[in-house]
């Protein structure tokens, strides 16, 4: 029997928030990956990845000793419409564990079988959906920010129905928490104060223990994960990522970047960018993310309400209205402060006293050039760090009309207070802010067509060396060397402008 050290309290100290259930039996399972480093990061033993009996461990036709597999419940916001009953419909928690920095985090699989909450569908999932996952996922985390990880894939030897039979697979995917915006929802929807409360106690100690024992720890709650989302959406803005489903049910209370369904990368600089075939208005668009982050909040907020009031007094009742709403007021100022933090590294500025306007009119000019003229969104901030060395050529490569870029060019040299090269050489200074400028803007991200082409070899051909290499690729987002370029060449825009992601279900 494989044995994982399992400390379930989710399961253990909320009882009737989810439902004991089975993942259904794979009749051939076959690992497809295995991300050992991870497992090591858990403290997992390697032998768990490895061999036979890993693809049954994975699968779910032979759990570990001390996992409890449990569907949890949660309500949400599809697309601006309520949900009240949602929850896991093809995903169980397994349990959790605690890793080798002494955090909990969640073992939890995807794609294992109808539950309770699987409204009509299958439960299943199939091998492109869950290998994306493991791409996007280990991009983001390469990249430094704060996601969801796999753990494994095993295909199941089965076919599921979508619109063509395809390959099905279950993912073991690894959180923080998967306690979300719509957990709260839902016991708010029934108007259980007491399940509210106990919810509310269970994610303050797993989140932010700190806080639990402060007499105003709700609203501090509502804060702790305002900030959090604040600096996770800036994150995804300043490398040009586009969620596709920020439903409330997708809102991790953790600030963890959480099932990635129909997301994307952007490349052309476009606001209004929308890969996602279910989005047809653009609620989801790129430019849109940090506007519904500040909705799903209000939404927290407002189940959070009357544990903020602490009565149903009415002044205390429009106290908890007011102390909410400061809350969701000030995140737009949480965002723009982190998401100018991230600018100015990318730009290679220093903050001082007063910047803060030109910085941000310096950024969006930058921006604006990059729209005007349907520049690639990585390449073009990468060059940016070659034009700091004093090498314009590879950015006005870029670039149908360079008038207006040397212009900026201009303004930004006298801002960031870069020295012109004496007789060609660049000072050592010079050449550390342009490594630094590389730090914080990749040259490699999941292109839309590279990870395309990985998952239809995947799927269609039985076929992983494609993923295996783009996966390498995505690990070491900062480099750029000759083997991984490649995977940091824009598809062709007749590509692009026709691309669309799905949510795989």
């Amino acid at each position: 029997m494989t044995v994982i050290a399992f400390d379930n309290t989710y399961a253990r100290q909320l009882e009737g928030f989810h439902v004991p259930w089975k993942p259904a039996t794979a009749p051939a399972p076959r690992l497809l990956y295995a991300n050992e480093a991870l497992a090591a990061e858990l403290g997992l033993d390697p032998a768990l990845l490895q061999g036979p009996q890993a693809a049954a461990t994975w699968v779910g036709n032979q759990l570990p000793d001390g996992a409890e597999p449990i569907a949890q419940a949660y309500a949400g916001h599809q697309f601006g419409g309520f949900s009240p009953q949602l929850g896991d419909g093809r995903a169980l928690l397994l349990g959790e564990v605690i890793d080798r920095q002494g955090r909990r985090r969640d073992i939890a699989f995807k794609g294992s079988g109808r539950t309770p909450f699987s409204r009509g569908g299958d439960g299943k999932a199939a091998v492109g959906p869950m290998l994306r996952e493991v791409l996007i996922g280990e991009a983001m985390h390469a990249l430094g920010i704060p996601t969801t990880r796999a753990l494994a894939v095993v295909a199941t030897g089965e076919r599921v129905m979508r619109e063509l039979p395809l390959p099905g697979a279950v993912l073991t995917r690894v959180a923080a928490s998967h306690l979300r915006v719509g957990t709260f929802q839902f016991y708010a929807a029934r108007g259980d104060l007491a399940r509210l409360r106990q919810l509310a106690d269970y994610t303050l100690h797993r989140h932010d223990p700190a806080l639990a024992a402060r007499p105003d720890a709700p609203l501090a709650l509502l804060q702790a994960v305002a900030e959090r989302q604040a600096r996770l959406i800036a994150q995804w803005i300043n490398v040009g990522f586009i969620h596709g489903v920020m439903n409330t049910d997708n809102m991790a209370l953790s600030g963890e970047t959480i099932d990635y369904g129909p997301c994307a990368f952007m490349e052309a600089y476009n606001p209004a960018a929308v890969f996602s075939s279910i989005d047809h208005g653009g609620r989801y668009a790129y430019a849109n993310q940090p506007h519904i982050a500040r909705w799903n909040l209000a939404r927290f907020a407002e189940t959070l309400l009357p544990l903020i009031a602490g009565s149903e007094e009415e002044a205390e009742t429009q106290r908890a209205v007011e102390q909410a709403m400061a809350v969701i007021d000030g995140f737009p100022a949480l965002y723009e402060a982190a998401l100018l933090a991230g600018q100015r590294a990318k730009l290679g500025l220093v903050a001082g006293s007063g910047d803060d306007a030109e910085d941000r009119q310096l950024a969006a000019d930058w921006l604006a050039l990059l729209q005007a003229q349907a520049v690639d969104f990585t390449l073009g901030w990468r060059r940016l760090a070659d034009a700091a060395e004093g090498r314009d050529d590879m950015l006005q490569a870029l670039f149908t009309d360079t008038a207006p870029l040397q212009a900026w060019l201009q303004r930004w040299r006298q801002r960031a207070d870069l020295p012109a090269a004496a007789d060609g050489v660049v000072s050592e200074a010079t050449t550390q802010r342009a490594a630094a400028m590389r730090r914080a803007s990749p040259f490699v991200i999941p292109r839309n067509h590279r990870v395309e082409e990985a998952l239809t070899a995947a799927m269609m051909e039985n076929d992983l060396q494609p993923f295996e290499r783009l996966l390498a690729a995505l690990q070491q987002p900062f480099s750029e060397t000759p083997e991984l370029q490649p995977y940091g060449e824009p598809a062709p825009a007749a590509v692009t402008a026709g691309y669309q992601t799905f949510c795989g279900t």
